[in-house]
Parts: structure tokens; sequence; C-alpha cells
């Protein structure tokens, strides 16, 4: 089994978000990236220092999780350079 690297890990996340109509609570964004706590929070902060998705305060005062506009772009292009390595067989 190949490990994911960087690059795959912050897209899964990113996916995760937006395949849950752009908006989900932090544990149940954990439980579904499949990792340990400690790589998630690396990761889940990292995510949100750069401005791929943002917090926000829900109807009853508990954290959301939803991408930024940069975050939509991000995933954007990581399909774009996974096409062009499967076009290319790189």
């Amino acid at each position: 089994m190949v490990k994911r690297g960087k690059l795959e890990i912050i897209k899964d996340i990113l996916a995760i978000i937006k395949n849950n109509q752009n908006k989900i609570k932090p544990t149940p964004l954990l439980r579904k990236s499949n990792l340990s706590s400690q790589r998630f929070l690396e990761y889940f902060n990292e995510i949100l220092q750069k401005g791929f998705i943002k917090e926000k305060t829900d109807k009853k005062n508990g954290r959301e999780i939803i991408l930024t506009d940069k975050g939509f772009c991000y995933l954007e292009k990581y399909k774009n350079i996974i096409s062009f390595i499967d076009e290319f067989d790189l």
C-alpha cells in the first residue's frame, strides 16, 4: 500500500468538506480524513493558515469548517495536475 503524500492528504481533506455541502464539523472531518488526531491537526492548521478553509460558528454556536475560494481553486488545480500526470504516464 502506498502512503498518501502531503498534496493528496490536503486534497482529501478539502474534498471531504466540498462533498459535504461545503460545511462540516471538525470531529466528522477528522474521522473521514483517516489520519491520527495529531497528524490531522498539523494538516488542519496548515490549510487554515494558508487560507484554504475557514471556521465559522453555526446556529448552535458550534464550529463548522468551510472551503474558501482558494480551497476550491486548490482542488481544481490538483485535478488538472493528476490529469496531466495520467495523460503522459508520468
